[in-house]
């Protein structure tokens, strides 16, 4: 198999994940190496590796870290795509929650039409139509907000910030379902397994946490494992205040077909923070020794 994107929290959790298990031959393409310009160069790296499948964690990684995707973003997806499709394999589209709105009143399903008008949510939902169109053998897996000890994404950004001096002040008006890194491997892994054994289990999957939560809430859980590594203020971390035409919003993701499909089950997500947190203070002391030593 063919990893994009192996460089992302997803990624590089996917790598360590499958590198362990020893099921599958891995080739990987980090994000700032898949920045092709032209239809020919992913074509290229398509070709090169044969791999029976391709996974693409680049938009997914982007997302959930905070940089801006494009429309050459969403242009690479049709690109490997139609290579996977030319050379008669798989494509497997990680993609995000952020392609709904937020505003249904209950957890999305798989079959529900993306709604977010955003700009991300838009050029999201384009990707996925066009692996639709495009690669009969796809896999579209929609995930909650993944969070991990290395690399940009939200848990290492709140506790940056917070290890800074700086104070969080956040608010709960958006609900959503997080995900370890390590979590969202095992269940990439496991569909690839199930594929690689001849499963024809085509289409578009959800997975998240089964335990929604905010960014208030989600702060709060971060300080009280972080407050062993490092003194906070007691005001560390504060609810925003809420505006008069400010509506709450849920972006749950329902998850009953890839348990149904693969018996994938879902995972609370709050027994991996004291882990991750406890990962992200010893990889920032290990840097800071590095840094000394040089």
């Amino acid at each position: 198999m063919l990893l994009i994107g192996s460089d992302t929290p997803l990624g590089l959790a996917l790598v360590d994940h499958l590198r362990r298990w020893g099921r599958h031959e891995l080739e990987v393409v980090s994000s700032s190496t898949s920045r092709w310009k032209s239809e020919r160069h992913a074509k290229k790296v398509v070709r090169r590796v044969r791999a029976d499948i391709v996974v693409d964690a680049r938009l997914q990684g982007a997302i959930d870290s905070g940089e801006l995707i494009t429309e050459l973003d969403v242009e690479r997806s049709h690109w490997l795509a139609k290579a996977c499709q030319r050379s008669s394999g798989s494509y497997f589209l990680l993609s995000t929650a952020r392609v709904f709105a937020g505003d249904a009143g209950r957890a999305y399903r798989e079959q529900d039409v993306p709604d977010n008008t955003e700009t991300v949510g838009r050029l999201l939902a384009a990707a996925e139509a066009r692996t639709r169109e495009t690669c009969v053998q796809h896999v579209i897996l929609r995930l909650g907000p993944v969070f991990a000890p290395s690399g940009i994404n939200v848990l290492s950004h709140m506790l940056a910030q917070l290890v800074d001096g700086g104070k969080l002040v956040l608010d709960n008006q958006l609900r959503g379902c997080p995900v370890e890194a390590a979590d969202a491997a095992r269940v990439v892994a496991g569909v690839l397994d199930q594929l690689g054994a001849g499963a024809e289990a085509w289409g578009t999957y959800h997975y998240c946490s089964p335990d929604p939560t905010n960014c208030y809430e989600f702060a709060e859980v971060l300080l009280a494992s972080a407050s062993q590594f490092s003194e906070f203020s007691a005001n560390a971390v504060q609810l925003q205040p809420v505006g008069q035409d400010s509506l709450p919003r849920n972006r749950a993701l329902q998850c009953g077909r890839i348990r149904g499909t693969f018996a994938i089950k879902q995972v609370p997500w709050r027994g991996f923070v004291a882990d991750a947190v406890r990962q992200y203070f010893y990889q920032q002391q290990h840097q800071q020794q590095n840094r000394k030593e040089a």
